[in-house]
C-alpha cells in the first residue's frame, strides 16, 4: 500500500470487506462453486486520485449479484495494517474478504494463516514483470497476486546538470561529488531520501545494502545475513552523507511527502523517491516543471538496486465469497484495468507490456527507467515478523546516520537484534 510507504506509501491500500452477508460455515477455495459468490465491500486507504470508483462501477454493472461497495480506510499504511491484523485475528468473525496488502506484508499474513494460497493458473502471472511475482509468494506458494508495483528512482535537476555539462550520476562517488560541489553553487541541498525513522528509512537502508551487494535476511527470515562488508558500505554511504553535509540534516525528518516537496520547491539537486514524485514535480504548479529527469538509483560501481514497492491482492482465509474474490482480483489485474491504474491512478502497473506502449511513454516519460529499475529490484527482507524487522532496521540505521553509532557497530547491533527476532 505504500505507493508512498515505500512509495511509498503513496501506494494504494485496498481491503475487500464482507458486508451483511451470512454465509455457511464451509469455506470454498477460490474457484470452487457453492457459496463462493456474493457481494463485497472494497475499502481503500488513500485513493487520492479517485480512480477506483469508475473501475468498480464497471464491475458492478457486469456483476449485479456480486456488487462491490467502496469504503475508505485511514490513509496511514500503519493504521491500515493494524486494522487488518486485528480483524483477521478474529478468525471466522473476520469481516475481510480480499486484502490489498503492502508487498512486505505477504509473508507475515501467510505465516499467520490469515490469507490462503491461490492457484497460479487463475491469474495472468506470465504477463507481469517477473520480480513482482516474488513479492506475492511465501514458502514457495502463491499467497497473493501483484496489483501495483513500484521502484525507487533518482530524480535530478537536468537543467542544472546540463549547465555543468555532466550526466546524471551512475555511481555513489558521482552522486556525492555533484551533491557536494554543484548543489551549493545553485543554493541547493545535495541529496535526500526518506530518512525519518519509519518504513521509508527501512526501504532506503535496504536499497543501500542491496546496491553494495549485501542482504539483510535469507531463507524467508530464518537466517540473518546482514553482518557483512557490503552492509557496512551501504549504511556507511548514508551516514557519510549526513556527516559531510551533502545530505542535509533536515532530511532526517523527511518522509515521502516532505522529500517530494523539497525537490518540487526547487531546494534539492537529487532525490530518491517513487515515480509519483516525478509526476508531482512535473505538474504545472511545480517550481521545477520541465527541469527534471529520472534515472535508476546509483550504486558503488554503477546502477544500484531498488526495493520493490507496491501492493498485492490476497484472499482472506475466512473469505465467505472466495470465488467472487478471486474473479475480482483477476479483473483488477487485467490489462484494461491495469492501464487505468496508471492513467487514472498514477500508480505503476504490474503488466510488462504497458511499459513498452508508446502512447503511455509519451504521457509518462519515466516508464522505461521505471521498468529497468523494477527488473533489477529486490523485495524487502521477507519475514513472518516483518514489522519487528522494519522497526529494528529503522532504529539502528537512524542511529548510524545521526552519528550515535559507527556503521560497523550499527551492522553488528542489527545482526544481534534481527537474530533475536528470528529466534536464532
Amino acid at each position: 500500500m505504500r505507493w508512498i510507504r515505500a512509495a511509498g506509501r503513496g501506494l494504494l491500500v485496498l481491503v475487500v470487506l464482507l458486508t451483511g452477508y451470512i454465509a455457511s460455515g464451509a469455506q470454498a477455495q477460490p474457484g470452487e462453486s457453492g457459496g463462493g459468490r456474493g457481494p463485497l465491500t472494497l475499502a481503500t486507504a488513500g485513493d487520492l486520485t479517485g480512480y477506483l470508483g469508475p473501475l468498480l462501477e464497471r464491475w458492478n454493472r457486469a456483476h449485479p449479484g456480486e456488487r462491490v461497495t467502496l469504503v475508505e480506510l485511514p490513509d496511514s499504511a500503519d493504521e491500515a495494517h493494524a486494522q487488518m491484523a486485528t480483524d483477521l485475528r478474529g478468525g471466522d468473525r473476520s469481516r475481510f474478504d480480499v486484502l490489498n496488502i503492502d508487498v512486505d506484508w505477504t509473508s507475515e499474513f501467510a505465516a499467520a494463516g490469515w490469507i490462503r494460497p491461490l492457484p497460479r493458473d487463475r491469474f495472468a502471472l506470465k504477463t507481469f514483470l517477473p520480480p513482482v511475482v516474488a513479492t506475492a509468494t511465501y514458502d514457495g506458494r502463491l499467497y497473493a497476486v501483484p496489483y501495483v508495483t513500484n521502484a525507487g528512482l533518482l530524480l535530478y535537476r537536468k537543467d542544472i546538470l546540463a549547465k555543468e555539462g555532466v550526466p546524471p550520476p551512475r555511481t555513489w562517488a558521482e552522486l556525492e561529488r555533484h551533491a557536494e560541489t554543484i548543489a551549493p553553487k545553485y543554493g541547493l541541498d545535495g541529496y535526500a531520501g526518506q530518512f525519518l525513522p519509519y518504513e521509508g528509512l527501512t526501504v532506503n537502508a535496504a536499497e543501500a545494502v542491496y546496491s553494495a551487494g549485501g542482504t539483510i535476511l535469507g531463507d524467508e527470515g530464518e537466517r540473518v545475513t546482514v553482518d557483512s562488508a557490503a552492509a557496512r558500505e551501504g549504511i556507511g554511504f548514508l551516514a557519510r552523507g549526513v556527516r559531510e553535509g551533502w545530505i542535509p540534516e533536515e532530511a532526517l525528518t523527511y518522509k515521502e511527502e516532505e522529500s517530494k516537496r523539497a525537490f518540487q520547491d526547487g531546494r534539492l539537486l537529487f532525490l530518491r523517491n517513487w515515480p509519483y514524485a516525478y509526476v508531482a514535480a512535473s505538474a504545472e504548479d511545480s517550481e521545477v516543471a520541465g527541469k527534471i529527469g529520472a534515472v535508476p538509483l546509483p550504486g558503488p560501481d554503477g546502477p544500484g538496486t531498488s526495493v520493490l514497492g507496491g501492493s498485492n491482492l490476497a484472499v482472506s482465509a475466512h473469505a465467505r465469497h472466495p470465488d467472487t474474490a478471486a474473479r475480482l482480483i483477476a479483473y483488477l489485474t487485467g490489462e484494461r484495468v491495469q492501464r487505468q491504474v496508471l492513467t487514472r491512478g498514477a500508480l505503476p502497473p504490474v503488466r510488462a507490456d504497458l511499459y513498452d506502449d508508446p502512447e503511455l511513454i509519451r504521457a509518462f516519460p519515466y516508464l522505461p527507467t521505471l521498468r529497468e529499475s523494477v527488473l533489477a529490484a529486490a523485495p524487502r527482507p521477507k519475514s513472518p515478523h516483518y514489522d519487528q524487522v522494519s522497526l529494528v532496521v529503522q532504529a539502528v540505521v537512524h542511529d548510524a546516520m545521526t552519528g550515535q553509532e559507527t556503521p560497523g557497530s550499527a551492522v553488528r547491533r542489527l545482526a544481534r537484534e534481527l537474530a533475536a527476532i528470528s529466534g536464532r
